[in-house]
């Protein structure tokens, strides 16, 4: 999986929009990082120029299942570590169980959102 293709199923999802966050930050590392989000809350992010892992909130029973069972799971970079999870690329777990993880990411954070929120969707 490649940046475009990950940003697209991102964006595939209803309400999502896009953001770049860190743009005045000294750190470079940061300053890449692409941030999706539904409403106002983050379920996703990612370096778009070095692309190594995604960030994405996980239940932490989930999280500690993951972390238990690949080395390409890891506690979640600049995050909670009990909600967030850093999944890498190009390890031990398959693209589509990244897309999966994701897709449970999304559907996470929309459980939180107001009723009214949830209906625009």
């Amino acid at each position: 999986m490649n940046i475009e293709e990950f940003r697209n199923y991102c964006l595939s999802f209803k309400g999502v929009r896009e953001k770049m966050p860190f743009p005045h930050v000294p750190d470079k590392y940061s300053r890449e990082i692409l941030c999706f989000y539904v409403c106002d809350k983050w379920f996703c992010f990612v370096n778009i120029e070095v692309f190594d892992f995604c960030c994405i909130k996980c239940s932490p029973s989930e999280s500690e299942e993951l972390q238990d069972n690949y080395a390409g799971v890891k506690p979640g970079w600049h995050m909670n570590k009990k909600h967030w999870i850093s999944v890498y690329f190009n390890q031990d777990i398959t693209d589509q169980q990244i897309k999966a993880l994701v897709k449970k990411s999304y559907e996470l954070v929309v459980k939180t959102l107001t009723r009214n929120e949830q209906q625009m969707l």
